[in-house]
C-alpha cells in the first residue's frame, strides 16, 4: 500500500521526467556561449557587401553633385571592429512540500525556473575623409600612363581607358566634358580608338617594361603579322599618331606631345576630370534646366560606326526605378544605373579599380569620425 507521501514523490517524479529536456536545454545556456567563429563567414559578406552598396551610391551621388556644380565629397571606410557577448543564466528551485504554491499533480509543492540571456553586437566602424594630400594626391594627380597600360594588358579594352582616362595622345585630343572647358573629339580619335581595339582582339598588342640604371619605362609593341586585316590596323596606327613605320616597340610618356617617334605621349587625366567627364553625360530633369539649375545634356558626338554612347548612362525620375543597379535621390529626383544596362555597369565598377590605381599612399594621420554603431 502507498502512502500519501509515496504517491506525491511518485508524481513528482513524473512531473520532472516531463520537464526534463527543458530543464536540459535551459542548462545547457547557462553560462558564456562563444560566437565568434560562427559570426566570420556571415559578418564577412554582410559588411563587405554593406560597403560595396555604399561606394556605388556615394560615387553616383558625387557625379550627379558635379553635373549639378555641386560639391563631391568623399568618405572612406578605414576599420571595421566588430564585438559580440552573448551571456546566459539559469536558475532552479523546488520543493515537493511546501505551502508557497501548487504544482499539478503534487500537493503543497512547488518548483520555480528562471532563465535569462544577453546578445550584445557592437561594431565600431571608423571613416576617414579624403581631404589634403591624399586629396590631391588621389583625385587631382593625372593616373600615370603605365598604369593605364597595365589596364590595358590586363585586357581592359583599349578603347573604353583611352577614352575615360585620356585628354589625348600624340596631339590627337579627346572629348572633354564640364561647363569649364568642354570641347569636342578631334574626328581621328574615334578612328584611333576603332582601330586600337581591332588591334588588341587580334593579340597584336603587347605591352613591356624596360628597365636600364635603375629606372623603368613602358613599351608598347605592335607586332607584325601576316593577317591583312591585322596590318591595316597597325599601319592606320602608325599614320594616326606619326609613328616609324619600322618600329615595334614605342615608348609610353606622359604628355601633350611626343618628342619623337618612336614615343606615345599620353596625356592622362586625373580622377577629378574622369568624374567631371562622365558627369557630363547624365540625363537631368527638363523642369531643372528650364529652372537653370543645370546645364542641358549634351548631344552624343559620333565615331566611325555612329553616334556614340555615353560610357556611363544615368537616368532621372520622380519615382524611384524598380529594377536599378543603383540609385540615389537628389533635389526631389532620383538618378539611377539601369540594371540591365551592361556597358553602364562594367565602366561604372572600372572606377573601383581607377581609384585603386591612384590610390597608393598611407591614410595614417587623417582626420577620422568614429561612429559606435550599436
Amino acid at each position: 500500500m502507498r502512502t500519501g507521501n509515496g504517491r506525491s514523490s511518485g508524481v513528482a517524479a513524473r512531473w520532472l521526467r516531463g520537464c526534463g529536456p527543458v530543464l536540459v536545454l535551459l542548462l545547457g545556456l547557462a553560462g558564456c556561449v562563444g560566437v565568434g567563429p560562427g559570426t566570420v563567414g556571415r559578418d564577412r559578406f554582410d559588411y563587405s557587401e554593406a560597403i560595396a552598396d555604399s561606394w556605388k551610391s556615394q560615387m553616383l551621388l558625387n557625379l550627379v553633385k558635379l553635373r549639378y556644380g555641386d560639391t563631391p565629397i568623399f568618405l572612406d571606410v578605414g576599420q571595421i571592429v566588430s564585438g559580440y557577448t552573448v551571456q546566459s543564466t539559469f536558475s532552479a528551485l523546488g520543493s515537493a512540500f511546501n505551502t508557497s504554491g501548487v504544482v499539478p499533480g503534487v500537493p503543497n509543492g512547488s518548483v520555480s525556473l528562471g532563465a535569462q540571456g544577453q546578445f550584445i553586437d557592437r561594431p565600431t566602424i571608423t571613416y576617414a575623409p579624403l581631404a589634403g594630400e591624399r586629396f590631391a594626391r588621389s583625385l587631382m594627380t593625372p593616373i600615370p600612363p603605365p598604369a593605364l597600360m597595365s589596364l590595358i594588358e590586363a585586357g581592359y579594352p583599349v578603347d573604353v581607358v583611352l577614352r575615360l582616362t585620356t585628354d589625348g595622345v600624340n596631339g590627337l585630343r579627346n572629348r572633354v566634358g564640364g561647363d569649364l572647358r568642354a570641347r569636342p573629339a578631334d574626328p581621328a580619335f574615334y578612328v584611333l580608338l576603332d582601330r586600337l581595339r581591332r588591334t588588341q582582339l587580334s593579340g597584336a598588342i603587347g605591352m613591356r617594361v624596360q628597365r636600364s640604371q635603375g629606372n623603368e619605362a613602358m613599351l608598347m609593341t605592335l607586332q607584325q603579322r601576316a593577317d591583312p586585316d591585322v596590318a591595316a590596323n597597325t599601319q592606320v596606327i602608325r599614320q594616326l599618331l606619326g609613328l616609324d613605320p619600322n618600329a615595334r616597340e614605342f615608348r609610353v610618356v606622359y604628355g601633350a606631345t611626343a618628342a619623337n617617334n618612336r614615343e606615345i605621349a599620353v596625356l592622362s587625366r586625373s580622377v577629378l576630370l574622369i568624374l567631371v567627364d562622365l558627369a557630363s553625360s547624365i540625363t537631368v530633369p527638363e523642369a531643372h534646366v528650364a529652372d537653370q539649375r543645370v546645364t542641358p545634356t549634351a548631344e552624343p558626338e559620333v565615331g566611325p560606326g555612329g553616334p556614340l554612347r555615353p560610357l556611363i548612362r544615368v537616368g532621372s525620375s520622380l519615382e524611384r526605378p524598380a529594377d536599378a543597379f543603383v540609385a540615389v535621390p537628389y533635389r526631389g529626383y532620383w538618378f539611377w544605373i539601369d540594371d540591365r544596362d551592361m556597358p553602364s555597369k562594367r565602366v561604372f565598377s572600372f572606377m573601383h579599380f581607377i581609384f585603386a590605381l591612384t590610390e597608393t599612399g598611407s591614410k595614417e594621420g587623417m582626420p577620422v569620425v568614429t561612429i559606435p554603431t550599436g
